[in-house]
């Protein structure tokens, strides 16, 4: 039966389990242990099954304007620290650049005004956070896949990793820079975006201003906030602590689709 349960059903337990440990905010749920054996059981389920049932990219579930809800919560960090990105703030994100290099034939950097120049795609979706709330909002931003395409891929390119700019733990030695991965599949699908602005208007800096990820099929945690650089990789294993991504590192499963 447990590997008929669904990672969305899973987060609904485990929001639960925690409203009973009155935890919140995602450091906290590392210390659910229980919850966490359990999102991990699912991982192979949900990533095996949507491998199979999803392999024509359909999109996740988007909803009308009308449905967009009147508060989303900001959780994780809420605005990074360190004077760079503090400067970069306070010229309102002129001097920002997002790189993109690794396994590509042809890095290059973008400005702020050059990724808001581009062909973009607009989704009003849901966000599933592991804590097991929910928002609807909509998000604008350009393909990453397009992007990607554009750097051109080397064949030994097999995962997308997203550097960001806060220091989640603020360790002075820099392993707490927060950052994320996923495959070629969920790179390319037609959802995932890089989006710059939230329900018609800039990000905010608490929701990961100037730029986050939007993986839709994924859940909360793996929409990395405050991304500065994104790099193609044949293995995770020497990036940060080796599995994948800030939370993993920390316990969480690598993937995380619902």
């Amino acid at each position: 039966m447990a590997l008929q349960v669904s990672r969305r059903g899973l987060v609904t337990t485990g929001s639960l389990a925690l409203s009973g440990l009155m935890l919140s905010g995602c450091d906290r749920l590392a210390n659910a242990p229980n919850l966490l054996g359990l999102v991990r059981r699912a991982q192979g389920v949900t990533m095996g099954s949507q491998r199979l049932v999803l392999d024509h990219q359909p999109l996740a579930r988007e909803f009308k304007a009308s449905e967009i809800s009147p508060t989303f919560k900001a959780n994780g960090t809420l605005h990074p620290g360190g004077e760079d990105y503090a400067a970069m703030l306070a010229g309102d994100f002129a001097d920002w650049r997002l790189s993109i290099g690794g396994l590509v034939a042809r890095p290059f950097k973008l400005g702020l005004a050059d990724l808001r120049a581009l062909p973009a795609r607009t989704q009003i979706t849901r966000h599933d956070c592991v804590e097991g709330w929910s928002a609807i909002a909509g998000w604008t931003g350009p393909q990453l896949g397009g992007l990607l395409q554009r750097a051109g891929l080397l064949p030994s390119a097999r995962y997308i990793v997203f550097h960001c700019a806060d220091d989640l733990i603020g360790s002075s030695d820099g392993s707490g820079l927060y950052y994320e991965s996923i495959d070629l599949i969920d790179a390319f699908h037609p959802q995932t975006i890089l989006a710059h602005s939230m329900n018609g208007s800039p990000l905010q800096v608490p929701h990961g201003a100037p730029l986050r990820l939007r993986v839709e099929r994924q859940l909360g945690y793996k929409q990395a906030k405050y991304v500065m650089a994104i790099e193609a990789v044949d293995r995770l294993d020497k990036i940060g602590g080796g599995k994948g991504g800030f939370w993993e590192d920390r316990g969480y499963e690598w993937y995380a689709g619902i």
